[in-house]
């Protein structure tokens, strides 16, 4: 059974989507004030994280930039009332899992729910499979840790730059556009949010890469997309 935390301030929606949960098997917790929401996130452990954008006293903005800055990589789906594009890409760029606006269909909301849980039930499993550690370079990625060290040094990702990371290190030599690897790690319902991608494979490299400007590990394969370099560099 998983853990759903509601943070929501339309009682009325709240109570919809408790419903529909429930008949999933979900257990769920609410509220309807950002601040409370945003301490009962960081207090407990769920397995999704619904979040409405415009709460009182905290905004969803603001709880999931702390929640990710709290090393919190907990799923976190957007709900909101907006439908402007600016509001989806912010969201996904402070590190939302996806986004859904209302008013949404019942069964469209159930959907992404399954989708979220079914690919973090995935990349766990595949992390357990994978088993060993990945030494790259100056790089060592645990898949099953989920944890990444430079030399001695560990290094925090995010969910989705995990994940990424982890497609690409696995498949060295391999060019993916930008489109294949939204797909891969946000999933289908993100056709069009190719610039996501962008941002954080220069995250990846800000974290990873001693110099932007000449990267070691993910390069640019120029009229594709990136790829992941295919020799380990010795130093």
């Amino acid at each position: 059974m998983k853990d759903i935390l509601i943070i929501e301030d339309d009682p009325n929606i709240i109570e919809l989507v408790k419903i529909h949960l429930n008949d999933i098997n979900c257990n769920t917790v609410s509220c309807s004030h950002g601040a409370e929401g945003l301490q009962k996130a960081l207090s407990s452990k769920f397995d999704l994280i619904i979040l409405d954008l415009n709460l009182p006293g905290v905004s969803g903005f603001e709880i999931c930039r702390e929640l990710r800055a709290e090393k919190d990589f907990t799923p976190i789906m957007m709900l909101t009332a907006k439908s402007e594009e600016i509001d989806k890409i912010l969201g996904l760029e402070i590190g939302a899992d996806d986004y859904l606006t209302k008013p949404f269909s019942v069964r469209e909301f159930i959907a992404r729910v399954k989708a979220i849980l079914r690919r973090t039930e995935i990349n766990m499993t595949a992390g357990k499979s994978a088993g060993g550690v990945i030494v790259f370079g100056d790089l060592s990625l645990d898949p099953q840790k989920r944890k990444l060290m430079i030399n001695t040094t560990k290094v925090d990702l995010t969910q989705k730059e995990f994940d990424l990371l982890y497609l690409l290190i696995s498949n060295p030599g391999k060019s993916y556009s930008r489109e294949n690897l939204l797909s891969l790690v946000w999933g289908y319902e993100f056709s069009g949010y190719e610039h996501t991608v962008n941002s954080h494979i220069n995250r990846l490299r800000a974290k990873i890469e001693t110099d932007m400007a000449k990267p070691r590990y993910i390069l640019t394969t120029w009229g594709i997309g990136y790829r992941f370099a295919e020799e380990k560099h010795q130093e």
